[in-house]
């Protein structure tokens, strides 16, 4: 399996349909990068939640997943589940987050998400980030919509271990669903590390890039 390694990241942007999708999906990122990469800026948008319980759970979340990071957040209150009913506001304030960063990478949902918030946040993302890399990260839920990735990150014992305690910790909103614990969320990123060979890993589908051979 062949590394390609983004070097001296400045800036990432994080989007999720709802609060935890973030976490779910590249909390173990967040944790690697806040920790190579002191300072590094994180911007974030989520669709729905806003003024809500769930809002604050995902500030302490997103604050425990990216410590020593520069942390903006912007949390919108988009009806949850009816996200193609909103499509012209949430395109609008895709456009104004994309004029208030600048993101060496872009972290959304894939496009094969079965949930119908996820998937149009994943179709409208790569129209607003065109000259980015865009990786599409899973969001384990009961739906039987696990992609079949193509770029893995792996993650350490330690990291993997850290995501699921921030989880469980700052999302007890959550915690009445089957299938959100510790165990479910070591088990899916054990099977990505088993796929690139690593203990542990987050996985994504990549959306488009370059690729550059010698000195061009």
């Amino acid at each position: 399996m062949i590394d390609l390694h983004a070097l001296h990241l400045a800036e990432v942007a994080v989007l999720g349909a709802h609060c935890d999708d973030i976490a779910l999906g590249v909390g173990g990122t967040l944790l690697t990068l806040s920790s190579i990469s002191p300072g590094i800026r994180v911007r974030a948008l989520v669709l729905s939640g806003g003024e809500s319980r769930r809002e604050i759970e995902e500030r302490h979340a997103l604050a425990a997943l990216c410590p020593g990071a520069d942390v903006e957040l912007d949390v919108l209150d988009v009806p949850d589940g009816h996200a193609p009913a909103y499509w012209e506001p949430i395109k609008t304030a895709l456009e104004g987050f994309r004029h208030r960063c600048a993101p060496d990478i872009v972290f959304a949902p894939q496009r094969g998400d079965a949930h119908q918030d996820h998937r149009l946040l994943a179709e409208l993302v790569p129209t607003v980030f065109r000259d980015q890399l865009v990786l599409g990260y899973e969001i384990l839920k009961w739906e039987s919509d696990t992609p079949k990735p193509t770029v893995y990150h792996p993650l350490t014992l330690a990291v993997a271990e850290e995501k699921a305690r921030v989880l469980i910790k700052h999302y007890p909103s959550q915690t009445d669903r089957d299938w959100f614990d510790e165990e479910s969320f070591l088990g899916l990123s054990r099977l990505r590390g088993v796929q690139c060979r690593r203990m542990h890993a987050e996985a994504f589908v990549l959306e488009k890039m370059t690729v550059r051979f010698g000195r061009t």
